[in-house]
């Protein structure tokens, strides 16, 4: 929805208040959670603003405006996962277009691409690297650019200003993943994007325990066309859902903080031990990957971790490990995977929020089973 004017701006203070003071009549606190899937009309040729729950409901639109606020936007609109907050993204271009994009992308973002590229939908052309993306930019007509930084898994940093810029310059529309870094890292609308995603299931809820994905955007054209085409879709969020994951947004900023420091922790360990031959960390967040030395010890580490889970998914409260070739990545064809980076030796963290020497105890438990100690 339409963000209003707001006298607080600090991101902080945004995120703890997300859903408060929106039932005057009551003075709830907390923002009600409205399950009605339908709304009465006060008289004949009047609304409320409420007519069916696909459309709009309060509790999603309460906390659409907390997602437009968080990313510097006027607009967020809240999907049932991920994913259909991708395929809604790409919903506003026609068959044909051209697409340029990062090539190391999360498993089922390629995909998706894969089939819509099969069925002759769209054309998408990869890049591997930065300089790569913008020199290809400048021989080639593309009309969208696809980006995620830090790429997934391999933790690949993009320059978003300049690739923005380019991609203006020659007429692009550009879209961010910006799952890894969340608001708190990274703010692509305030570059110039002109769609910012997230898989909200992953730091945006921050638990677990919600599957849900956002397209944000500051162009009141784009949004017009991406909430006729949701609600003719229909994949939008449940009333409960959306309550879910405004209360998890409320601790966003401090998760991101301690993440990123036991993230650092954990990084330091991971690069002095024997076992452990590359480790891939921008810096910032709590996403690591590393490789191990003997990729055949790999499933006696997974076997003996205790603190860590071995589960797909990431950006929860819990720390997990995931292993992409059997798991979130195993749609890529092995020599795609390998020839860019993504090889049979590498694991991917998802730092939480536990102590870090109670991790780091865990992962050296781990590889010193790997070591054969």
């Amino acid at each position: 929805m339409h963000l209003e004017a707001k006298n607080v701006r600090a991101l902080e203070t945004i995120l703890a208040q997300a859903g408060i003071n929106k039932d005057p009549r009551t003075g709830a606190l907390v923002s009600p959670v409205h399950f009605s899937t339908t709304y009465q009309h006060p008289e004949f040729g009047q609304s409320t603003g409420y007519d069916y729950i696909r459309t709009k409901n309060p509790t999603r639109s309460n906390l659409e405006e907390t997602l437009a606020a968080i990313e510097y936007a006027k607009y967020a609109l809240v999907t049932s996962s991920g994913m259909s907050a991708i395929s809604l993204a790409f919903s506003l271009f026609p068959i044909g277009t051209k697409i340029l994009a990062v090539r190391d992308l999360y498993g089922g973002s390629f995909r998706w691409f894969n089939q819509e590229q099969a069925a002759g939908r769209f054309d998408f052309t990869y890049v591997e690297r930065e300089e790569e993306l913008l020199a290809e930019l400048k021989q080639g007509e593309y009309d969208v650019v696809y980006v995620e930084t830090p790429t997934n898994p391999l933790m690949v940093e993009y320059d978003l200003p300049a690739i923005i810029q380019a991609s203006h310059a020659k007429g692009a529309k550009v879209i961010v993943d910006n799952t890894f870094y969340s608001p708190i890292y990274q703010n692509p609308i305030k570059d110039g994007a002109d769609l910012v995603l997230h898989s909200a299931t992953k730091y945006l809820s921050g638990h677990n325990d919600v599957l849900a994905g956002v397209v944000i955007t500051d162009q009141t054209e784009l949004y017009e066309k991406l909430f006729y085409n949701l609600n003719t879709t229909g994949a939008v969020l449940s009333p409960f859902d959306s309550y879910l994951l405004m209360r998890g947004l409320k601790t966003l900023a401090l998760r991101m903080e301690r993440a990123t420091e036991n993230a650092q922790s954990v990084v330091a360990f991971l690069k002095s031990h024997p076992q452990v031959k590359e480790v891939l960390y921008p810096g910032k967040g709590g996403m690591v990957s590393f490789k191990i030395a003997d990729p055949k010890k790999i499933p006696d580490f997974l076997n003996h971790i205790k603190v860590f889970t071995f589960a797909e998914s990431l950006g929860g409260v819990e720390s997990l490990v995931t292993y992409p070739t059997t798991q979130t990545h195993a749609d890529i064809p092995a020599e795609v995977r390998e020839s860019y980076g993504l090889t049979d030796d590498l694991l991917r963290l998802s730092i939480g929020i536990e102590h870090a020497d109670d991790l780091i105890a865990d992962l050296k438990a781990a590889l010193e089973v790997c070591n054969g100690l």
